[in-house]
């Protein structure tokens, strides 16, 4: 969208804000780059220091700033994104059959983030649930039935802050065959899921990606570092197996400002018959 001002008539503190908002989107102030003071503000619009600080904090609730106590405000600084791409899941089924040498070497940190799990504190829980009537309807299941709940954490090693955070779900019932499935001191797994389900007979054909926003709270913007005004990204992964039957439901949390989903959809050609006569079909 080309930068223009909010279409109201808007208060001083607003204006203001449209006026610095549409500085940055034309490049005219760079990421990084300083802002004025409040005294700057209230100097250059003829406003006082309530319209001002109105001013800021519209700006950081839209996300295009930071400031914090003491700290002058500056443009943000775009971080590094993470691309999650439909791309990924067969890259990780082909993975799944490779030897252990080449899985143990590639996993989510290194195809997400782009760095080795070792720069990072990875954890992960494990638990058994019952399943609650959400994820019974989900899996087919009674509800109340024993599901293996796996709970990972990634956070960075130098600011404490979340990278990567997942919930997943599987049917005690599909796994027991491998009791090293059930035991968080395994991981990581090298191959992940994908080969965990291979281990057991389980071959996954089909995932769906179901990807939904909302505002973080304050514990969830405190966890993953994020500036005010940026939201978060839920996408639940569903996996199927050949039969049809779900196998796995994955939640992942991503923070909006660094991340990218990108989902590619293979289109299946026309039927020979139409593409040729297609001159002729036009109007009908």
């Amino acid at each position: 969208m080309e930068p223009r001002r909010t279409a109201v008539q808007a208060p001083i503190q607003l204006r203001i804000a449209d006026d610095i908002r549409m500085q940055i989107e034309r490049g005219e102030i760079a990421p990084g780059d300083s802002l004025p003071t409040l005294a700057e503000i209230c100097e250059q619009w003829s406003c006082g220091m309530n319209s001002a600080r109105g001013a800021m904090n519209l700006l950081k609730a839209q996300g295009l700033v930071d400031a914090g106590r003491g700290k002058a405000p500056r443009v943000r600084v775009p971080v590094r994104k993470v691309v999650r791409s439909s791309d990924r899941h067969q890259v990780e089924k082909d993975l799944a059959i490779r030897p252990e040498s080449e899985r143990a070497v590639i996993g989510e940190a290194e195809t997400n983030l782009n760095m080795s799990i070792a720069e990072q504190k990875f954890s992960a829980h494990y638990d058994v649930i019952d399943a609650s009537p959400e994820l019974a309807e989900i899996f087919k299941v009674p509800s109340g039935e024993p599901l293996l709940r796996r709970r990972y954490e990634a956070h960075d090693s130098q600011t404490g802050h979340l990278l990567s955070y997942s919930v997943s779900h599987l049917p005690v019932a599909l796994v027991r065959d491998n009791p090293a499935i059930l035991d968080d001191n395994n991981e990581p797994w090298p191959g992940g899921t994908q080969h965990q389900l291979l281990t057991v007979g389980v071959e996954i054909t089909r995932m769906v990606d179901e990807v939904t926003a909302r505002m973080p709270t304050t514990v969830e913007a405190q966890a993953w570092g994020l500036a005010e005004g940026i939201p978060l990204l839920f996408c639940r992964r569903i996996s199927y197996d050949l039969d049809g039957r779900v196998v796995e439901i994955s939640d992942a949390d991503y923070p909006a400002d660094r991340t990218e989903f990108r989902f590619g959809t293979e289109l299946k050609p026309w039927p020979k018959k139409r593409q040729a006569g297609s001159g002729t079909d036009r109007g009908n």
